[in-house]
C-alpha cells in the first residue's frame, strides 16, 4: 500500500527542483560568457586597418560631386537659313583655330547676294542720276535768279527816266506808277525766287543725303551677306575641342540655329552638386578642394545658382590653377568644401570606427594586445578625423576599421 507523501515533502522537492534550473541558467550563461570571451579575446592582424595618430592642420569638410567643365565654350550659329552638307569632324576633336570643320549649302545665300548686288548697282546709278538732276535744277534757278537780276536792273533804270519824263512834262504821273508797280513786282519775284532757289539747294542736300544713307545701308547688307557667304564653311574660331556638333547631313537649320560647340582647352572650371540640406553652408567666396585622380587642386566657389532641382543645389568652382594638365573636359570629380579648419592638431585616417558619437571607444595597439580608450572626436572630412582629447600622443597607433564584435571587451591579444 502507497505511503501519503507528507507536506513537508512536496516543499522540499519543488524548491529543489527551482534550485535545479536556476544551477542550470547561471552554468549555461558561465559557459555563453567563457565561451564569447574566450572566442574573441585574439584578433588577427591582418583583420584590422590599423592608423598611426599624427599631428598637423586638418579641415572640416562637405562632400559634393562635380564635373570638370571648359570656362569658356563657344557656340557656332547657322550663319542663314540652309542646309548641311558635309560633317568634316566629329565630336571629341581636338581643332586649332581656322581649321575645317562643317560645310553649309550656299546655293540660296549665293543667289541673295547676287540680287543684293544687282540692287546696289542699281541704287548707284539712280544716285548718280539724281545728282546730275540736282546740279541741274540749282543751275536752272540760278541762271533765273540771274535774269532776274538783269529785269530788276531794267525797271529801276525805266522808273527814273519816267521820273525825268514827268519833271519835264514827258509822261504822265499814271505811266510813273505803273513803271514803280512793275519794279515792285519784279522785285518780289526776285525775292520768291530766290527762297526757292534757297529751298531746293538745301532740299536737294538732304534729298541726296537720304540716297546716300539708303545706298550705305545697301553695301552693308551686301557686306553682311558675303561675311555670311564666307561661314557656310564653318571653321574653329580658336583652339579647342568641339564638345557638341549637328551631325545630322542634309538637315535644314534656321538662322540663328546652334551647329557646334567648342570649349577652350587651356581654362576650366569644376560645375558641382551637394545635397540642399548643406545649402545655408554653401557661400561664393567658400574656399574648396578638388580631388581628381589623387590629385588636389585648391579653389573657390565662384557662384552659387539660386534654383534647387532634385533636392541638390548646383555651385561653380573656380580653381586656383585652371589650366593643370590633369583636367580633361567632363572628368568627374570628388570636391570638399571647407567649412573650418585647424592647424597643430592630434588626427589620424578616418575609418568606420570613428562613425558616431562624438564621444566613442577605440583601440589603441599596444605590443601585441589591443586596448579600449575613450576620445573625442573634433573636425573630420573624408580622409582624417581630429582627436580632440589628450589621451593619445603622435606615433600612437589605432584601430580604424569596425570593432563591433569586440565592444564588449576592454583589451584583447592580436596575433601577428
Amino acid at each position: 500500500m502507497d505511503r501519503e507523501i507528507n507536506k513537508h515533502e512536496r516543499s522540499a522537492g519543488k524548491l529543489w527542483q527551482v534550485l535545479k534550473w536556476i544551477l542550470i541558467v547561471a552554468v549555461l550563461g558561465a559557459i555563453f560568457y567563457w565561451g564569447r570571451n574566450a572566442l574573441k579575446k585574439t584578433g588577427a592582424m591582418d583583420d584590422f586597418y590599423i592608423a598611426v595618430v599624427e599631428k598637423g592642420d586638418i579641415q572640416n569638410t562637405l562632400t559634393a560631386s562635380g564635373i570638370v567643365q571648359p570656362s569658356f565654350e563657344r557656340e557656332i550659329n547657322a550663319p542663314v537659313n540652309t542646309e548641311i552638307n558635309q560633317v568634316v569632324l566629329p565630336k571629341g576633336t581636338v581643332v586649332e583655330k581656322g581649321q575645317l570643320i562643317m560645310n553649309l549649302d550656299q546655293e540660296f545665300t549665293q543667289l541673295e547676294y547676287e540680287r543684293l548686288y544687282d540692287e546696289l548697282e542699281l541704287k548707284e546709278n539712280n544716285l548718280d542720276k539724281l545728282k546730275l538732276q540736282y546740279d541741274k535744277e540749282l543751275k536752272d534757278l540760278d541762271y533765273e535768279d540771274q535774269i532776274k537780276a538783269l529785269n530788276l536792273s531794267q525797271l529801276r533804270a525805266q522808273v527814273k527816266d519816267q521820273e525825268r519824263l514827268v519833271e519835264v512834262g514827258g509822261a504822265t504821273a499814271e505811266e510813273l506808277e505803273q513803271a514803280r508797280l512793275r519794279l515792285q513786282v519784279a522785285e518780289i519775284e526776285k525775292l520768291m525766287l530766290e527762297n526757292n532757289l534757297e529751298y531746293t539747294r538745301k532740299a536737294n542736300v538732304k534729298e541726296k543725303r537720304n540716297l546716300e544713307l539708303e545706298f550705305t545701308i545697301q553695301q552693308k547688307r551686301l557686306q553682311e551677306l558675303r561675311r555670311k557667304l564666307t561661314e557656310t564653311e564653318v571653321r574653329a574660331p580658336l583652339d579647342g575641342v568641339i564638345t557638341w556638333i549637328l551631325e545630322d547631313v542634309g538637315r535644314t537649320v534656321s538662322q540663328g540655329e546652334p551647329l557646334v560647340r567648342i570649349a577652350d582647352l587651356d581654362s576650366y572650371v569644376v560645375e558641382a552638386s551637394t545635397s540642399d540640406r548643406n545649402s545655408e553652408k554653401i557661400n561664393v567666396g567658400m574656399p574648396v578642394n578638388v580631388r581628381i585622380n589623387n590629385n588636389i587642386l585648391e579653389g573657390t566657389i565662384s557662384n552659387v545658382l539660386p534654383a534647387v532641382e532634385n533636392n541638390t543645389v548646383k555651385f561653380i568652382v573656380e580653381l586656383d590653377k585652371k589650366d593643370d594638365e590633369s583636367l580633361r573636359p567632363n572628368m568627374r570629380a570628388e570636391v570638399f568644401l571647407i567649412t573650418d579648419q585647424k592647424s597643430d592638431v592630434f588626427k589620424i585616417k578616418n575609418g568606420a570606427a570613428f562613425n558616431g558619437a562624438t564621444n566613442l571607444d577605440v583601440f589603441t595597439i599596444e605590443g601585441d594586445e589591443a586596448r579600449k580608450i575613450r576620445i573625442t572626436k573634433g573636425l573630420s572630412n573624408a580622409d582624417y578625423v581630429e582627436i580632440a582629447s589628450p589621451n593619445v600622443r603622435v606615433g600612437q597607433r589605432i584601430i580604424i576599421s569596425d570593432t563591433e564584435e569586440y565592444e564588449h571587451l576592454e583589451q584583447f591579444k592580436i596575433n601577428k
